[in-house]
């Protein structure tokens, strides 16, 4: 019996080692099934994350674009009605001077007034000496006189330079109000092209001929209801050009000088946003 307990107890160490290596090798194997699914679990859940961001930069996206088409629509239709107001104020503030032109080129005939004959003939006599002395004017340039005499051409040409830049076809409008200014440069339109020309520029960040062109408003057309206006834009140039003390200036000019306007509310409006962002006193 003595011989026999070695060899039991050697199975019985052989049974412990085995069971120990079995129960090794399932833990090993749980800790493994377990590491997936964590690993599985946290992918999922990156995955959702991620799949939640892109639905909401697509919702941010549309939101913008809705936005963004809102803004041009707004943007738009304050164009359409500054330009409609713009055009009203002018055609109200010339409608009186056209006409009295026009009658004034037809006198006697408004008049119905008939010429004394000595009068008729000394005119005839004197016409008769001019065209002695002087040569007769070329056909294209009699052409080119009357088109820049006449009032519905100039409406045209303004007409059609204000369409360009209410389309917002900048470049088209620029070289439109360009050759009004050329071609009319004693227009009574003359000072609301100039005026324009400057805006084309402006609002397309051209600050340096922006100032310019709203400048000539200043030195040609003094007396303009344009001036006020182009006078604030100078001052919001020099404000986008962080010249503080110019901007200020200009606008400090707008408001003593047009009190009560919508232009002057702007430019106390700009000079206040100036103090409370620390540029002026």
């Amino acid at each position: 019996m003595w011989a026999t307990r070695p060899v039991l107890l050697a199975c019985l160490l052989l049974v412990v080692a085995n069971a120990s290596a079995v129960s090794k090798q399932e833990l090993e194997s749980r800790i493994q099934k377990l590491e997936r699914k964590v690993d599985s679990r946290s992918l999922v859940d990156l995955l959702e994350q991620v799949s939640g961001l892109q639905r909401e930069v697509q919702q941010l996206r549309g939101d913008i674009e809705v936005q963004t088409h809102s803004l041009e629509s707004l943007q738009k239709r304050q164009r359409d009605l500054y330009l409609d107001i713009d055009r009203r104020l002018h055609r109200l503030e010339t409608g009186g001077a056209q006409p009295s032109a026009t009658g004034a080129g037809a006198g006697g005939a408004v008049s119905g007034k008939v010429p004394a004959p000595a009068a008729a003939a000394g005119a005839a006599a004197a016409a008769g000496k001019a065209a002695a002395v002087s040569k007769p004017p070329a056909a294209g340039t009699t052409a080119t006189a009357a088109a820049a005499l006449d009032p519905a051409e100039q409406r045209k040409a303004y007409d059609h330079a204000l369409e360009q830049l209410k389309e917002g076809r900048y470049d088209e409008a620029s070289a439109a109000f360009t050759s009004f200014l050329e071609k009319y440069p004693a227009s009574s339109y003359a000072d609301n092209a100039q005026y324009w020309l400057g805006e084309v520029f402006y609002v397309t960040r051209q600050f340096q001929p922006a100032l310019s062109e709203f400048g000539k408003v200043l030195s040609d057309h003094p007396d303009s209801p344009k001036v006020a206006d182009a006078k604030l834009k100078m001052g919001y140039i020099q404000y986008e050009l962080k010249d503080w003390a110019k901007a200020q200036d200009l606008l400090k000019q707008v408001v003593s000088g047009y009190p009560g306007t919508t232009t002057a509310r702007l430019a106390q409006e700009r000079l206040d946003r100036m103090k409370r962002e620390g540029h002026v006193k």
